[in-house]
């Protein structure tokens, strides 16, 4: 696999990852388009290389969230503690080993309820993933349908955008992460977009942009992190084909890089304008896909 190819994709991943356009889409879609063909005859390996580009996507988002992940890791294992009495000075019973109330540099509310929220929201596209895998993996060879579903979800997320919420992220509920995990089990499919469809969802149950944004990035986290653990094991058990490492390596530097800048400039983005410049993208993306596939002119 050509260097060059590594960094492309290694670009479009980190990029595609956190704006809502559509990661596996765009992976599918930019070989297509430019006549690359570095995978043939090797699906897996295909597979394994775009779940190591999402390698440098975590770590691009770990990187920025760095503060807020070490806050949310502690108040999560706190919520773990035992909870004991003890008497104040005064004679009066305290509660001692619960999460402090947030200061005001922490913009999540109670950091130990949201980091639990924040896993259970994995769950409904664990779940999926694990029995529809092979299924959603045949839905990527059809490019018409890609093209199809970036117009459709990207049609959706202008409805939702529109809705105007303005709850913030202190007041993520259960019902919260369970809407947002089920349409983030929907993004399995090339062309949904994970980020878009976890806004669409944020924004329709009444979240601001930047809270809505926060949370859907940090929601990636989880699943991201699952889903290199066993292709990881895999990998480790069949090994690295002859010729593939140094286009891992690059690809896994390219993403993580973009990755950061990705997460950085959205959320700077969404504080002045809404999600329409990302609508418009997936909707002129989608609309071409849909002429080439059907004019077979590549």
């Amino acid at each position: 696999m050509p260097l060059l190819h590594a960094i492309v994709l290694g670009i479009v991943q980190g990029l595609s990852e956190f704006l809502p356009i559509s990661s596996s889409g765009h992976l599918r879609l930019v070989p297509w388009l430019l006549g690359w063909n570095d995978f043939a005859g090797r699906a897996h390996l295909e597979k394994t290389f775009d779940v190591a580009l999402h390698l440098g996507t975590l770590i691009g988002a770990v990187a920025y969230f760095r503060t807020d992940l070490v806050r949310l890791a502690r108040g999560g294992l706190s919520v773990l503690r035992p909870r004991r009495l003890a008497v104040d000075p005064v004679g009066a019973t305290v509660e001692t080993g619960v999460v402090p109330a947030p200061g005001p540099e922490a913009p999540y509310g109670d950091e130990g309820k949201l980091a639990w929220l924040l896993l259970a929201s994995a769950v409904p596209a664990a779940i999926l993933g694990a029995l529809f895998n092979d299924q959603v993996d045949k839905l990527a060879q059809h490019e018409w349908l890609i093209g199809v579903l970036l117009i459709a979800f990207g049609l959706v997320l202008l409805w939702a955008d529109r809705l105007g919420g303005r709850r913030t992220a202190d007041t993520f509920s259960l019902r919260d992460a369970m809407v947002m995990g089920a349409a983030q089990a929907l993004a399995l499919a090339p062309g949904v977009s994970r980020s878009g469809a976890t806004i669409t969802a944020g924004r329709w149950a009444g979240l601001d942009r930047d809270s809505t944004a926060r949370l859907s990035f940090l929601m990636s986290l989880p699943i991201i992190a699952g889903a290199l653990l066993l292709e990881g094991a895999k990998l480790a058990k069949d090994g690295m084909p002859h010729g593939f490492a140094a286009a891992f390596v690059v690809g896994i530097v390219a993403s993580a890089i973009t990755g950061y800048a990705a997460v950085w400039g959205t959320l700077r983005l969404i504080r002045t304008h809404t999600f329409t410049p990302f609508v418009v993208y997936r909707v002129l993306i989608g609309a071409g896909v849909l002429v080439i596939a059907a004019t077979s002119f590549r």
